[in-house]
């Protein structure tokens, strides 16, 4: 669910944009340097956030996780550029590229791709998740118990 009140900002890749040259993969000269996000207006009842980037048009037939992270503290309304893998201020799991963290776009040539920033509001301060599960069992716990989420979209493009 979407709230109005609920928004989100990153000055690196701002929404709508492409994304910034450093988050992308090093495949496309980048550095899987996580954006930096900002964010307001979470709901009454927040007691933690989420943060997810998904990739709706990877050629998969079910998108594609670049980033599955949790627990973040809900007296926190940003991210700093460049989440470290090992962070423990929050917890992450093993992406779909199979590496904890943060890995940015490397999408095969063709059409632009989209890349969906969230942060989700939630009513728990830690989602039970255990970082070294897939993330499907991050996920279910973070959609399924969302107060409201907050989303700024980037593109990304290899031509062919």
């Amino acid at each position: 669910m979407t709230d109005t009140t609920f928004s989100v900002t990153s000055q690196a890749t701002p929404d709508d944009s492409v994304v910034a040259a450093a988050q992308l993969a090093p495949e496309l000269g980048g550095t899987s340097t996580s954006p930096d996000l900002t964010w307001t207006g979470a709901p009454e009842g927040t007691r933690s956030f989420a943060v997810t980037c998904y990739d709706p048009d990877a050629p998969t037939g079910s998108g594609f996780w670049h980033w599955v992270a949790w627990d973040i503290p809900a007296s926190t309304t940003s991210l700093d550029l460049g989440v470290p893998r090992e962070s423990t201020d929050l917890k992450q799991a093993a992406n779909d590229f199979g590496r904890v963290g943060y890995d940015g776009p490397n999408p095969p040539a063709g059409p632009p791709h989209r890349y969906v920033f969230s942060v989700h509001a939630l009513p728990v301060e830690t989602l039970g998740a255990d970082p070294s599960d897939p993330h499907v069992g991050a996920r279910f716990a973070i959609f399924t118990q969302q107060l409201a989420s907050a989303d700024l979209t980037a593109t990304y493009q290899v031509s062919e």
